[in-house]
């Protein structure tokens, strides 16, 4: 069959592939430890399961305008800006099913065909399609893994240029979980500012990082709120992942924009669904502060028991719930020893090269999983490797 061009290179997210590997492995009767997905292993909060089921009781099941609820809307301008020390108008807000529609329709919004997009590799898989889609030329930039995996600013200086039409951030990051330093952001913004370049900057882990860090935001920076998108969601923080509720927050004319996008494609979000969102960001946030404690556990234990493994080293990420260990030293590439582990050790995890060509000689493991499990699976590794 003939398909658009635009299809030609989208491939689907390695933590599928590799999770459709282990379920046919337990199929057959294996015990698989999954750390794969980048999931909460947390139910969505009580309080925030009884609005959304208060809401469809009430009959809160109808279409909402695409931008999104206006009572939501002024509820995420003040948290928002609260969090980040700015000043957001609700006009500004775009709510949509997912965070995933607030990295695509912006980059539809900004991007002509040849434009060039700067985004991170190892980055999320995304990036590079929704660049590919939109007609623009995707430009990788490694992250380097003796700057806690923030942009190699050499390169990146080599490759900006008045042809960047956009530059994607992800910080706290996935796959690494680096956060991108201050002076690192301001640099940044200079050169997107000296260019024309738009920043989009992926913000999903933001509420989840550890011991004092700061996750700025570079549209905190002068001269940036003009040329900066802020994606963010429920997902990660509220353990809502199947709710499918996400954000942007941009210029108000961009924000038409990108509406006018949702209207023509998702329609809009659910409207119980943005009711319980009002309650995640209205009510208490002390189970926030115990899931994210819950997780600095984790990473603990995870990249202790990984240090200890001959030929694996690992850094100790900021925020998310991602390890992103470098595996050189035991002579095989990602995907190979991806495979071998999942197959030899029962471990499920991803291969660094899931995440971009930079992403070669390291492997991705999710903490989004019990204490016990993750002790499990350091176990299984340490039979193997030993």
């Amino acid at each position: 069959m003939n398909f658009a061009s635009r299809t030609k290179n989208l491939t689907t997210e390695g933590a599928y592939q590799v999770l459709a590997k282990a379920h046919a492995l337990e199929a057959k009767g294996r015990d698989i430890i999954h750390l794969e997905i980048g999931q909460p292993d947390f139910e969505t909060f009580p309080n925030v399961s009884q609005a959304g089921i208060q809401a469809i009781q009430d009959g809160y099941t109808r279409y909402t305008p695409p931008i999104g609820m206006k009572e939501l809307r002024q509820v995420i301008s003040l948290d928002a800006g609260k969090r980040r020390g700015m000043d957001f108008h609700p006009d500004q807000v775009v709510v949509s099913p997912g965070a995933k529609p607030n990295l695509f329709f912006p980059t539809l919004a900004l991007v002509e065909e040849g434009d060039e997009v700067i985004y991170p590799n190892p980055g999320f898989p995304s990036y590079d399609a929704m660049i590919r889609v939109a007609g623009g030329k995707p430009v990788p930039v490694p992250l380097l893994e003796n700057n806690q995996f923030s942009f190699d600013l050499d390169v990146f200086d080599q490759v900006i240029s008045n042809r960047t039409k956009l530059i994607i951030l992800n910080s706290p990051g996935n796959p690494t979980g680096g956060i991108i330093p201050m002076d690192d952001l301001s640099h940044i913004a200079e050169a997107a500012q000296k260019n024309d370049s738009w920043v989009l900057s992926d913000e999903i882990y933001a509420r989840i990082i550890y011991e004092g860090f700061q996750a700025d935001s570079i549209a905190t920076y002068p001269g940036m709120p003009e040329r900066t998108v802020i994606m963010d969601g429920f997902s990660k923080t509220y353990s809502m992942t199947g709710w499918r509720l996400g954000y942007g927050i941009m210029p108000k004319e961009l924000a038409n924009k990108v509406s006018l996008l949702l209207t023509h494609s998702v329609g809009s979000t659910a409207q119980f669904t943005q009711i319980a969102g009002i309650e995640a960001l209205s009510g208490s946030q002390d189970q926030v502060d115990l899931v994210v404690s819950e997780y600095q556990k984790r990473r603990d234990l995870i990249v202790s028991g990984l240090n200890d493994l001959p030929g694996i080293t690992c850094q100790k990420p900021q925020g998310a719930f991602y390890v992103f260990p470098n595996i050189k030293e035991i002579g095989k590439t990602s995907q190979e020893a991806a495979d071998w582990i999942l197959e030899k050790a029962g471990v499920a995890l991803l291969p660094g090269s899931a995440f971009g060509k930079f992403g070669e000689g390291y492997l991705r493991l999710s903490y989004a999983n019990s204490r016990e499990n993750i002790q499990k699976a350091l176990d299984s590794l340490g039979v193997l490797l030993n």
